[in-house]
């Protein structure tokens, strides 16, 4: 397995495992522990989860399997979340909002690492943009778990370019990664500059819902049907799944992305783990990138 390497302290592997559905898969701690097992043995060491997945809980429910064997601890990479509050019976909000105050980065992130059962979070994310960040409140809450050992990298999530770089050039550890949507359907940080600005900074992004939740494969619109079709016709000559023709889309970019699967099923994380083999030629990410009739070429 290909792995990236953030900083001095955190390497991912290119393909990562997403906890967004973990609390519909209905599965019990030991069966969790032998999926992440069985990821780890596939070369897939890192897993994304969020403070506010599954309404609270998906923390809680990878921290008890990671209970049942403490030392599987360090085979892994854990990823996670906070800045957003949403509405829930046992939080005292009357709206969704966010909130990145130093005294919020800090309690979450302590509230993550008990539900987590781990001394220590791999890289620790701002959710959402938000529109009342204080940059410099964010820098200490950060710069202080780092030196408490409580995470060892931090960034953000669903960035765009004047806010990563505010944030990434007042930074004293400087983010890691921005998690972005980025798919055959999804272009925003194509043509925001989004992708351009990390290169420039040598950061590696992180890309979430590369499937567009499903959409390619199941809508009836022309223009996804017209995708797809490309995408099928690629499959085929190069022996594989549609779906690993969009990985290895992804995957081929410059910047080096990361990919995050969100499968229950290990067979469709090989699918993405296949991907990793398969070089596509140039015309043919264009051919994808064109696809869909939303990008044209000046």
């Amino acid at each position: 397995m290909e792995t990236i390497q953030l900083n001095n302290e955190v390497s991912l592997s290119r393909i990562v495992q997403g906890f967004w559905r973990l609390h519909t898969w209905n599965v019990s701690p030991q069966e969790l522990l032998d999926f992440m097992k069985e990821c780890v043995s596939l070369g897939v060491t890192s897993f994304d989860t969020a403070e506010i997945y599954g309404n609270y809980q998906s923390e809680i429910l990878l921290g008890q399997a990671l209970a049942l064997e403490p030392d599987f601890r360090s085979k892994i990479q854990i990823i996670t979340k906070t800045g957003i509050n949403k509405l829930n019976p046992n939080k005292p909000y009357t709206i969704k909002h966010y909130e990145t105050t130093y005294d919020k980065i800090k309690s979450s992130c302590y509230s993550s690492l008990k539900k987590l059962n781990t001394n220590y979070i791999d890289v620790y994310l701002i959710h959402r943009e938000d529109p009342f960040f204080n940059h410099m409140d964010a820098v200490k809450a950060f710069d202080e778990l780092i030196e408490e050992g409580c995470i060892k990298s931090y960034g953000v999530c669903n960035y765009d370019p004047f806010k990563f770089d505010a944030f990434h050039t007042l930074s004293n550890f400087k983010c890691v990664t921005n998690q972005i949507e980025v798919s055959p359907l999804q272009f925003e940080h194509f043509n925001s500059g989004m992708l351009d600005l990390l290169q420039k900074y040598h950061v590696h992004p992180m890309y979430w819902s590369p499937l567009n939740g499903g959409n390619i494969f199941t809508s009836n619109d022309e223009n996804i049907v017209n995708l797809r079709l490309v995408l099928e016709r690629i499959a085929k000559k190069h022996h594989t799944s549609t779906d690993t023709i969009v990985y290895a889309w992804l995957l081929k970019h410059p910047v080096k992305g990361m990919v995050i699967s969100g499968t229950q099923k290990i067979s469709r994380l090989q699918n993405a783990i296949n991907a990793l083999q398969i070089n596509l030629e140039l015309e043919e990410w264009y051919e994808i990138y064109l696809a869909s009739g939303q990008q044209i070429l000046r």
